[in-house]
């Protein structure tokens, strides 16, 4: 058994209170689950407006697999949250 967690760093330009911070998140981590069935949950910065820091983690019998799911998703969110900037990202596999 494989398991991938890929940590994200975010930056959420423009955003101006903790429940806008929530509007964008909220969709964007449910879409993860639903397209890439991973799980998803924010980790750190909980009380930062503009940052975020979320974890995305799947579990599979192939390492290539498990890496390629996650890397897929990271480039997924550059490509469909614009407004949303992919400042750092890593993969663990376990």
């Amino acid at each position: 058994m494989i398991i991938g967690v890929c940590v994200l760093d975010l930056y959420l330009p423009g955003v101006a209170s903790l429940k806008e911070k929530r509007r964008w998140l909220k969709p964007l981590l449910a879409k993860l689950r639903q397209q890439f069935q991973l799980a998803t949950a924010e980790i750190d910065h909980h009380d930062t407006w503009q940052s975020s820091r979320i974890a995305i983690v799947t579990v599979a019998n192939d390492t290539r697999h498990v890496y390629s799911v996650l890397e897929h998703a990271v480039h997924w969110i550059e490509d469909e949250y614009r407004g949303v900037q992919l400042l750092d990202w890593q993969i663990e596999l376990r």
